[in-house]
């Protein structure tokens, strides 16, 4: 190899490496340069992301303390209800926390965007329910203002002990009449037990009508409430009060029997409000959660015949 070719064969070689050099540079910069700088587009993405968290932040305590309201309002229900009715208030503290466990779960799977929109949706349905809440509250508030003492007068309680709710057997509807065979409105409910069993009166109020044995509903104690509303027990063995007596919520009234048109010992318990008779099982709510009332229902339709 010549002089000449050396020299030229070390001026590409430094040229290559020069080349090379400037290529690591670059890819060096450009590295560096994306570390410590955001390009235009990634800009505009980590600043809208940015804002996304901030109006979740905002969304969530705007949500939080409507949440907040509402506990207060549902309180607020709560004692109402217990004040009107003497009795326990639901629960609902075991199902909203279920419903909160849900919905944060949910919101864990979701985008941002996505949890923006819900918490939005969340927020509508919320200032919903506060109105519905406030004027479900004046309504009671007036009606504990209209009641007052008269709010033991209301018929609450079942007429016997049945913990388990096992013992009502026929529901208020269209049954199988057990005497007939046909197809006819029973107007009350049933109570399977045994003769001799306490019946209490469901309601303040006074003894109305002590009828005797000689009527198909054989003996009959029935209690004005005062209010519009009027309760009946039928079928009894005896009778513990007197026409014209006044009554309390819980006393002993009469023993159970199986007097009068009656295919077994029963009680049949009978309300009426204004003169028409209306489901009983609807006004066993001082002594029955939800899920007591929906299970009663269900019990008391299973019965496809009444007693009397």
């Amino acid at each position: 190899m010549t002089s000449k070719e050396r020299i030229v064969k070390k001026s590409k070689s430094r040229r290559a490496l020069q080349a090379l050099a400037w290529f690591g540079g670059a890819v060096l910069y450009y590295a560096l340069f994306s570390l410590l700088f955001d390009t235009p587009a990634e800009y505009e993405l980590r600043h809208s992301t940015d804002r996304l968290k901030q109006e979740y932040k905002t969304l969530l305590a705007e949500y939080d303390s409507l949440a907040v309201v509402v506990d207060n309002v549902v309180e607020r229900d709560r004692n109402i209800f217990a004040i009107m009715f003497d009795s326990e208030p639901y629960d609902f503290d075991s199902e909203y926390n279920n419903k909160r466990v849900e919905l944060h779960e949910s919101l864990l799977a979701k985008s941002n965007h996505e949890m923006s929109e819900t918490l939005q949706s969340s927020l509508d349905d919320l200032e919903q329910k506060i109105a519905q809440l406030e004027e479900s509250y004046n309504t009671l508030d007036e009606q504990l203002q209209q009641l007052g003492s008269m709010r033991n007068n209301v018929p609450s309680i079942q007429p016997v002990t049945n913990h388990e709710l096992t013992l009502l057997t026929a529901a208020y509807g269209t049954l199988m009449h057990p005497f007939y065979r046909t197809l006819q409105e029973h107007q009350g409910v049933d109570y399977a037990i045994p003769e001799g069993t306490r019946i209490f009166a469901t309601a303040d109020g006074i003894v109305k009508e002590v009828k005797g044995k000689n009527s198909t509903s054989g003996v009959t104690v029935v209690i004005d409430h005062c209010n519009g509303y009027t309760t009946s027990y039928s079928h009894l063995q005896s009778v513990k009060v007197k026409r014209g007596r006044r009554v309390q919520r819980g006393d002993i009234i009469a023993l159970s029997g199986n007097s009068g048109l009656s295919l077994a010992p029963h009680l049949h318990y009978e309300v009426r409000h204004n003169g028409m008779r209306v489901n009983p099982i609807h006004y066993f709510f001082m002594e029955l959660t939800p899920d007591e009332y929906q299970r009663i229902m269900r019990i008391a339709q299973s019965g496809m015949q009444s007693f009397d």
